[in-house]
């Protein structure tokens, strides 16, 4: 799985969860996601610094390691946007395929 539909996926589970009080960890799992702990630290940095999410933090320290901060992640209005213009670019892609797939010699 490339790392963009990771993130959609991420912020997909993230924006279910505002329905409901309790967040269960496991929704974004390295397990879950079937990816390593670190390539979702790193995933996870990465979504909080571009504000797509907002509740925990990931820093490194001097040797490295990831720190994280505990902490209920929530989507932001930016992660909405974000899963929203991915989303309408996604349907656009297999509707552009799909006239492809029909129409020869395009």
């Amino acid at each position: 799985m490339d790392n963009i539909r990771i993130i959609y996926r991420i912020l997909s589970v993230l924006e279910a969860s505002m329905d409901i009080e309790a967040f269960d960890e496991r929704s974004i799992s390295p397990e879950t996601l079937g990816i390593t702990w670190a390539r979702l630290l790193s995933l996870l940095r990465m979504l909080f610094q571009a504000g797509l999410i907002e509740g925990i933090s990931v820093d490194t320290d001097a040797a490295g390691n990831f720190l994280v901060s505990k902490g209920r992640p929530r989507i932001t209005l930016k992660g909405l946007e974000y899963l929203n213009e991915n989303s309408l670019m996604q349907r656009a892609m297999r509707m552009a395929k799909g006239i492809k797939d029909y129409v020869p010699g395009i």
